[in-house]
């Protein structure tokens, strides 16, 4: 198993319980949804996988996430980002008054290889993005919502991840560009063997993309099955 979160609880700033109990497996090379209402805590999860965590005053209190069979709970992000997990935060969050090239390279921050490897990924990045080719030098803030959603997901590859973590990659795109981003998750999942674990709001689109599912209620695992056992559940309609 990839990655398996066990039985954790998640509180804010020492007060607020806002997971209770969330257990979750995922296997290699696979896509997983994660679905919910607002506040079930999808959000608060993926957070709690990447150690974001701690930059809102949240912690693990409970439970167990462990990498590859190593415990990964209380690691500070950028050593998670190191072993291969990356998240994309939903509502874009690229750097505004970088250019794109310089969006791009610092995803690649934690990478040890030589500039070979580096431009390689570039080149595969530009191949999945065409867009991002042509605007390279461009400030990353004058980039449309679909843009900057690419160079979000465009500077998660740079970090060469095995666990992709994407939080509402649809968030406020139109039916077309949804369509075109979530063909591209699929590519880089079949032909990358990137492993993804996806929030999103969009149901059926997510079922469409994933392997597997997990619905959560107010910060419980609700259900759980496969693609189409979650597509014929009357609770997920």
């Amino acid at each position: 198993m990839l990655l398996s979160v066990n039985n954790i609880e998640v509180i804010y700033s020492h007060v607020i319980l806002v997971l209770k109990g969330i257990s979750i497996e995922v296997e290699e090379k696979r896509i997983y949804a994660l679905l919910g209402s607002n506040g079930a805590g999808k959000s608060t999860t993926l957070k709690a996988i990447s150690g974001l965590l701690k930059a809102e005053d949240g912690e693990v209190t409970h439970g167990i996430i462990e990498f590859e069979g190593k415990r990964i709970h209380n690691k500070f992000p950028e050593d998670i980002v190191a072993l291969g997990i990356f998240q994309v935060m939903e509502g874009r969050r690229i750097f505004e008054d970088m250019t794109v090239y310089e969006n791009l390279r610092a995803g690649s921050y934690t990478r040890h290889g030589d500039r070979n490897e580096i431009r390689e990924s570039l080149e595969r990045v530009y191949e999945y993005f065409p867009h991002l080719k042509f605007y390279s030098s461009k400030l990353a803030g004058y980039l449309s919502g679909g843009e900057q959603q690419m160079l979000a997901i465009g500077r998660a590859l740079m970090a060469k991840p095995r666990l992709l973590l994407l939080d509402e990659p649809s968030l406020g795109l139109s039916p077309i560009l949804v369509k075109d981003i979530f063909h591209i998750i699929k590519r880089i999942n079949q032909e990358e063997g990137v492993t993804i674990l996806l929030v999103e709001q969009n149901v059926m689109a997510a079922l469409n993309l994933a392997h597997r599912g997990y619905v959560l209620e107010t910060g419980k695992v609700a259900i759980f099955g496969s693609r189409t056992e979650l597509m014929h559940s009357d609770e997920v309609r």
